[in-house]
């Protein structure tokens, strides 16, 4: 290989964009999946205040 046929390789790998879209893909998904995972968190928590306080004011000991 010379060095023109290295240079014109790497050029035609950063030109192209059809790996971008799989990474955009990837960052996007990653980004809802992480929306969902605190907002199923905040829910939980929520919850569980919840219950707890209809237990204390059922007068039983909330979980902890």
């Amino acid at each position: 290989m010379t060095l023109q046929t290295i240079k014109a390789s790497v050029l035609k790998f950063v030109e192209d964009e059809d790996g971008l879209t799989v990474v955009e893909y990837a960052v996007a998904g990653g980004l809802v999946a992480l929306a969902l995972i605190t907002a199923f968190t905040n829910l939980g928590t929520a919850v569980k205040g919840r219950i707890n306080a209809l237990i204390t004011a059922l007068g039983g000991t909330p979980a902890p």
